[in-house]
Formats: C-alpha cells, sequence, structure tokens
C-alpha cells in the first residue's frame, strides 16, 4: 500500500503549502468568490481549492446550470458534489468537493498500481507514481475539479480493458464521456485495446514487424485488412455503444433545455481562453502563435509565464509522449493521450494544457522508466519545485492553467 502512503504525504504537504500561501494576499481572478468561497467560514487554505473553475461547479451543485455559460462544464461531477453535500450536511459543498477529489484519487491511484502492474515491475511502477504526483500542476487532483474523478474513471476503463472486463470498462467510458469532453477520447483507444486482443492479425503483424522480414508491400496489404478488421470488430465490441452514452445524454439534455445541443462547446469562447469554436487551427500554427505572444510580452510579465508554460506543457508532453512509443508504452494508451493533447490546440491556444496533460498518464510511465537515476532525482526536484509555486499561485486566486 505504499502508493496509498504516497498519496497522503502528498496531500498534507499540499495543505502546508497552502496554508503558507494564505499569508500573501488573495487576488481573485474569477466571479463569485465572495458568493460560495469567503461566506463558508472556513480558512483560505481549504476554500482555495474550490477556485476558478471549482466556483462553476459549486454553482452547478446548488442550482444546476443556473448560471450563463456554465454549460460548458459537464454535469457527472457536481451531481456527485450534490449528493455527497446532502449525506454530510455540507451546506456549502466545498468539503464535499474536496472530499469526492480525494476518495477519486485514492481509488484512481490504487488501480493506477494494478494497471502498472501488468507491465513493469515493482520499483518502476513507485517512480511512475512519483512523477505523477510529484508533476507541476498534480495539486489539481486534490482541487475541486473533475481531475481526479476524470483519472479514476480513464484508468479503471483501461484496466478492464486490459482484463477483459468489457462491460465495466465501457460504462466507466461512459461516466468519463458525461464528466469531460475528452473522455470520448476513450472511444478509438479502447476499441484498439479490443481489436488488439481479439485479433491474431495484430499479433501476426507485431511479430513480423518485430522480426523485420516483411517488405512493404505486403505491410501496407496487412494494415489495409487491419484498418477492415479494427472495423469489423468495433461492431461487437460493447464499448462503441457504452463509452459514447455519457456525452450524448448530456447533448439530449442541452437541446431539450437550451435548444442548442453543443452549447458545451459554443460557450467555450466566454471564459477567456481565447478558444476558435467555428474553426480549426493547427497545434504548429499554435506554437508560431505563442513564440510571437513571448517575443511581445515584456519578460517580467505575469502573462508572459502563463504562455510560457502553456507552451512548455505542450512540448514536454509531445516529447514524452514520442518516448513512450519508444519505450513500447501500450499503444491503446498513446491513442488516448494523443488526442488529450492534439484536440483542444486545434481551437487556437494551449490554455488549460499544464492540467490537461496529468491526464497523459503515459508521460509519466516515460518518465518512470529513464535508467539513469540522477536524471530522475534531477527531474523530480525541479517537479517539486514547480509544484509549491504554483500550488501557492493557485491558492492565491492566481490563474495556472
Amino acid at each position: 500500500m505504499i502508493y496509498l502512503a504516497i498519496l497522503g504525504v502528498w496531500r498534507i504537504v499540499l495543505f502546508g503549502i497552502a496554508v503558507t500561501a494564505q499569508r500573501f494576499p488573495f487576488v481573485p481572478r474569477f466571479p463569485y468568490s465572495d458568493i460560495y468561497l469567503i461566506p463558508s467560514s472556513l480558512p483560505p487554505w481549504v476554500w482555495g481549492w474550490a477556485n476558478f473553475d471549482g466556483v462553476h461547479y459549486l454553482t452547478i451543485a446548488k442550482t444546476g446550470y443556473s448560471a450563463q455559460f456554465t454549460q460548458t462544464f459537464f454535469p457527472l461531477y457536481p451531481i456527485f458534489v450534490r449528493i455527497v453535500s446532502l449525506l454530510i450536511h455540507d451546506k456549502f459543498l466545498i468539503l464535499s468537493g474536496i472530499l469526492i477529489s480525494f476518495i477519486a484519487m485514492a481509488l484512481g491511484v490504487h488501480v493506477f498500481y494494478k494497471l502498472l502492474s501488468l507491465d513493469y515491475d515493482r520499483d518502476q511502477i513507485i517512480y511512475i507514481l512519483l512523477f505523477l504526483f510529484l508533476f507541476p500542476t498534480s495539486f489539481y487532483f486534490g482541487a475541486l475539479y473533475t481531475e481526479a474523478l476524470f483519472f479514476f474513471l480513464v484508468i479503471t476503463a483501461f484496466w478492464c480493458a486490459r482484463t477483459n472486463r468489457w462491460w465495466l470498462s465501457g460504462i466507466c467510458g461512459m461516466l468519463a464521456s458525461a464528466t469531460r469532453i475528452t473522455g470520448i477520447f476513450l472511444l478509438p483507444a479502447l476499441l484498439w485495446e479490443w481489436h488488439y486482443q481479439k485479433s491474431s492479425t495484430f499479433r501476426r503483424h507485431s511479430l513480423q514487424n518485430d522480426s523485420r522480414k516483411t517488405n512493404s508491400k505486403f505491410q501496407i496489404k496487412v494494415a489495409l485488412k487491419s484498418a477492415a478488421g479494427i472495423m469489423w470488430d468495433s461492431l461487437r465490441s460493447p464499448v462503441l455503444y457504452l463509452v459514447p452514452l455519457g456525452l450524448i445524454f448530456y447533448m439530449v439534455f442541452l437541446q431539450w433545455k437550451y435548444g442548442d445541443a453543443l452549447l458545451f462547446w459554443h460557450a467555450q469562447s466566454v471564459f477567456g481562453a481565447e478558444r476558435a469554436s467555428n474553426s480549426f487551427v493547427f497545434p504548429l500554427q499554435v506554437v508560431w502563435r505563442y513564440l510571437k505572444i513571448l517575443k511581445a510580452i515584456p519578460f517580467p510579465a505575469y502573462a508572459f509565464w502563463l504562455a510560457l508554460g502553456e507552451l512548455s506543457a505542450f512540448i514536454v508532453s509531445v516529447g514524452f509522449l514520442i518516448s513512450a512509443h519508444l519505450s513500447r508504452v501500450r499503444f491503446s494508451y498513446l491513442v488516448f493521450s494523443w488526442l488529450v493533447i492534439i484536440v483542444p490546440t486545434l481551437t487556437g491556444t494551449f490554455s488549460s494544457l499544464p492540467r490537461y496533460v496529468l491526464m497523459v498518464f503515459p508521460m509519466f510511465i516515460s518518465l518512470g522508466l529513464i535508467k539513469n537515476k540522477a536524471i530522475k532525482l534531477l527531474v523530480m526536484a525541479v517537479s517539486v519545485l514547480l509544484l509549491t509555486y504554483l500550488t501557492s499561485l493557485f491558492i492565491r486566486g492566481l490563474w495556472v492553467a
């Protein structure tokens, strides 16, 4: 149970950082802090975990989608917050949200350990978990955000798939797609996993590639047959029908209530991230845009560091995903992770990407597989410093991701 000990120490240390950070002025850059947070009578180092998106989840949990444009936030997490608040008589719902995040993270790390145990030894797994908890934005796992719940559902969906529990995998995928839009990316990943496990063609193709005895024409022929096989096999997989249901149910609700099934997407631009909701922008164009931003903004400005952090999150995550490919990390994990990284950038911004990459768990696997111990310790030390700094900024009401 060493992973639960790591979780406990991580949570205590983050509270310690929050207690220290509250000594500095609280500068809220989000609405409703005077309505949902400060009047709770809780100390700032507690209610600070509900900053930014947290107040929107509190709004939804209390009064439904009464606030304009909050439909961009998916319903499952606030539903859980509402239920728990009624059970423990939590008037302001803040403690309920933090409790749900902690329980979900405890369950998530337990299942993650079991999933990793299918492919890696104990020492490698401990390093992977350390990199997960020490990542500079891992504090979102403890905040009143969907990160912990979504992580648990994603990891459990993969673990159920790996252990041939396909109906449970599909149900977890359905709940994930009712938690965040990126939950739908489990669909192609789990379908690939289904086909990989069910089809002997993929096994033969993998062995032929490893032996390097196939010619290019034969490889193309096998690839075409495999593509046809994936489509045919998909029709037999429970995940095909279950995973999209969370998103579909929410879209049906939005159409019935507001007359716009895609309101969760159309409302994105309102939240100040400058997302393009009616066109696609290629990632390299976004990189070029960020380079121009960094050139235009003065070096000491907070906006400069925000842009640098978002650009760095994209570059680092892409780099470690490529490393994960080279380390032969399970391909279905990589399918999901690439979509989590690339699709949000198609809106023309890397905003929130330092938080989104928490779901790119092959990145932590890649870090844990680094053979040089000195490099591992150096990366951890840098991560701890950044985690401390970014947590203190978030608690003080400053935008991080």
